[in-house]
């Protein structure tokens, strides 16, 4: 037997609502994880591939809509920092993925114990 939406108690109609914003958040979360997941490769790839070419091979950057011509140092100072930025931001977003996990699964308990009360 289906229990509709509006049969349940306000309570449980609250926490319904609260989990499926949790879920939204955790979704938009995990993408944002993931792109600077993405980012973080890439910029460690071209960390490695910069230190790979010596002193007199000409370096490149992109600024913009354009390509400049770059001094090899400058290029790799600004792609450590950003590597390093984008650390911090990742862990920043796997902390918040937990904690969001955490308060997921803790309302969803309360969900079913709510509901088997109610059942039994």
């Amino acid at each position: 037997m289906a229990i509709r939406f509006e049969d349940l108690p306000p309570q449980v109609q609250n926490q319904l609502q609260q989990l499926q914003q949790f879920q939204q958040q955790f979704e938009m979360v995990v993408q944002q994880r993931l792109q600077v997941d993405i980012k973080l490769k890439e910029t460690i790839n071209a960390i490695e591939e910069l230190n790979k070419v010596d002193e007199a091979t000409p370096v490149y950057r992109s600024v913009g809509n354009l390509i400049v011509k770059a001094k090899k140092d400058e290029v790799l100072k600004e792609l450590q920092e950003e590597k390093e930025s984008l650390e911090v931001r990742k862990k920043a977003l796997e902390n918040q993925e937990k904690r969001l996990k955490e308060k997921i699964e803790e309302l969803q308990n309360k969900i079913q114990e709510a509901l088997k009360e109610r059942a039994g």
